[in-house]
């Protein structure tokens, strides 16, 4: 054998050593994306397992515990801080709100104080009167009279409401909770 001859032999293996270094990367590129994926897929499992098992929290959950609620429910004062949006001619235009609400226990509610911005407009006001229903399921409406309506969520112990703008003067996106002061 001649030395041309080694040489193209050490060649030809060599380029066959590469090439076979070269599926072998895939192979273990390949091992590993299956091994990711079996991975997320079994962690994605066990969360979805475990959001069953546990369930969802006891106050976001409508009245699965057999409480009732009546209009005695909410008595006492809460604050009720969110924002959102008024829509104007079709435009979005911010809206937060920082409101005491004082519930009597009987339908009857006041607002002894509330400081509204609007579109950056500050807007204070005391005084409002309003009327509120809750039904034994805990759902019920909130109106200001005068002003804006709202479908409310009263929790069966009365520590938090969560209200959703229903009407108003204007179409409006505003939600939030409302929560009981010590």
């Amino acid at each position: 054998m001649t030395s041309h001859d080694e040489d193209s032999t050490k060649a030809k293996t060599t380029k066959r050593n590469q090439k076979n270094e070269g599926k072998l990367t895939l192979m273990k590129t390949k091992l590993v994306k299956k091994i990711m994926s079996s991975l997320l897929f079994a962690c994605g499992l066990v969360s979805l397992v475990a959001a069953v098992a546990f369930g969802t929290s006891h106050s976001a959950r409508a009245n699965s515990a057999g409480d009732t609620c009546s209009m005695q429910t909410l008595h006492g004062s809460y604050l009720f801080a969110t924002h959102g949006w008024n829509i104007v001619a079709g435009v979005a235009q911010p809206k937060a709100i920082v409101e005491g609400i004082d519930f009597n226990g009987d339908g009857t509610l006041v607002s002894p104080f509330a400081t509204v911005s609007l579109n950056g407009t500050i807007i204070r006001s005391s005084g409002s009167p309003g009327t509120y229903t809750v039904a034994a399921d805990c759902t019920g409406t909130l109106t200001f009279t005068g002003g804006a309506s709202y479908d409310i969520f009263v929790d069966p112990n009365g520590k938090q409401l969560w209200m959703i703008q229903t009407g108003g003067v204007l179409p409006a996106v505003f939600e939030g909770t409302a929560t009981r002061l010590p």
